[in-house]
């Protein structure tokens, strides 16, 4: 008998445990309602300790006030992590309205995480960013943002591991985006989905839909390990991140590129512009590496063949003004020789015959590259250094019209 009323004590002991669980969850209920988000949370801090006494359906109702409570009001970057797992939690339950929450709070960590960037808070912005790839593991990209910006943050090691993570998960990072303009923000966003951009545009609150191709990735994030381990001055783990990178991937162009820009940033430039010039080889599309093959010969005062390669940029995109410019700095370059013999000429008559062929002669490069300017100003009217230059050589070419033209315009 005292076995028995025992038992019965115990039982009747749960029992008041189970109802004092359930008012404290009511009453975060009515908390919330009452948009009193701390009394909901110190309501359910309360009921927590002894959760497993309540039974599926109020253990669902918890989390989805849990994760009510703690997306409210404002909620720091630890609140919304910790909403975030609630409404996970009763998402497993079946809870819809949970459902709803968690993508709602989804939202408004990337925003958040969005704003922080924008005030260059990144290391909160990584946080935020790894949170939701946490709360939904196939949307590395989120994974692959928190890298990007613990390297803003200059937080390397953090960093290294997230980039690590997505090797191992053979992160490729491409397909499409589906964007629009938000008529309220002006700003493009990426809307997830077709389905989802078009739902966004049918609301009027977007506009200027757009489908945009969104190239691998591996290339920058090997890129990026390099770039860390190269900062550490730890050349070995860096040119060993972007073999291995290689050895997978060996038909990325975009790693090739980066191995370049890694020999490039490692001071070994040569080896950098032989691989440049492979990648060239393989795609004679892209300007950008016929650009860069012709910055890295003028660095070594190769300016014939800075000029043949900026040409073949120009050859590919005639509307790419960077080598336009670049193409023009190198032309100008013989200029500098030119007015240094000029000026260190005496008065004699042999001298001032030197002098006069070195003007004709400067005057003649002034003529060569005129109308790569012209191009220039006509691709990019709004570009002062290069109006500056057209309205010196103008100047100097006596072509004072032309001259005063572009003084007026500046």
């Amino acid at each position: 008998m005292k076995t028995n009323i025992l038992t019965a004590a115990a039982v009747s002991f749960l029992t008041m445990t189970a109802v004092a669980q359930k008012d404290e969850v009511k009453n975060a209920e009515d908390a919330l309602d009452d948009g009193n988000y701390t009394e909901a949370k110190a309501q359910l801090k309360i009921a927590e300790p002894n959760l497993g006494e309540l039974n599926d359906k109020w253990q669902e109702n918890f989390y989805l006030y849990k994760g009510k409570a703690y997306a409210g009001g404002n909620p720091t970057a630890e609140d919304m992590k910790t909403a975030a797992m609630a409404f996970q939690k009763a998402v497993e339950m079946g809870n819809d309205e949970a459902a709803e929450g968690l993508a709602a709070l989804k939202n408004n960590l990337i925003q958040s995480a969005i704003s922080d960037q924008n005030k260059e808070d990144f290391a909160s912005a990584a946080d935020k960013l790894y949170t939701s790839y946490e709360l939904s593991k196939k949307d590395t990209i989120y994974l692959y943002y928190a890298a990007n910006n613990l390297v803003q943050a200059q937080d390397y090691d953090k960093a290294t591991e997230y980039l690590e993570m997505l090797n191992k998960l053979d992160y490729d990072g491409s397909g499409k985006a589906y964007t629009a303009v938000n008529i309220e923000t002006g700003e493009r966003e990426n809307l997830g989905s077709q389905q989802q951009m078009d739902l966004m545009i049918k609301t009027n609150q977007y506009k200027e839909p757009q489908v945009e191709k969104i190239p691998s990735k591996k290339g920058e994030i090997a890129a990026l390990i390099a770039r860390i381990y190269i900062s550490q001055k730890n050349y070995e783990k860096a040119i060993a991140a972007m073999d291995k990178a290689k050895a997978t991937n060996p038909d990325d162009l975009g790693l090739l590129q980066a191995e370049a820009n890694m020999y490039y940033q490692m001071g070994e430039k040569d080896k950098a512009r032989e691989i440049l010039e492979e990648v060239a080889s393989k795609d004679p599309s892209d300007p950008e590496t016929f650009n860069n093959i012709g910055i890295m010969y003028a660095e070594i005062d190769d300016t014939k063949k800075a000029v043949e390669y900026y040409e073949k940029a120009l050859e590919v995109d005639s509307e790419f003004n960077e080598a336009r410019v670049n193409l023009i700095a190198a032309k100008l370059a013989k200029e500098r020789a030119l007015i240094d013999e000029m000026n260190n000429l005496g008065m004699s008559k042999k001298d001032n015959a030197r002098y006069d062929e070195l003007d004709a002669e400067r005057k003649e490069l002034y003529k060569e590259v005129l109308p790569y300017l012209e191009k220039a100003m006509e691709v990019d009217p709004d570009n002062k250094d290069i109006v500056k230059t057209a309205m010196n050589l103008y100047t100097n070419l006596g072509e004072q019209e032309k001259a005063e033209e572009l003084k007026s315009k500046l």
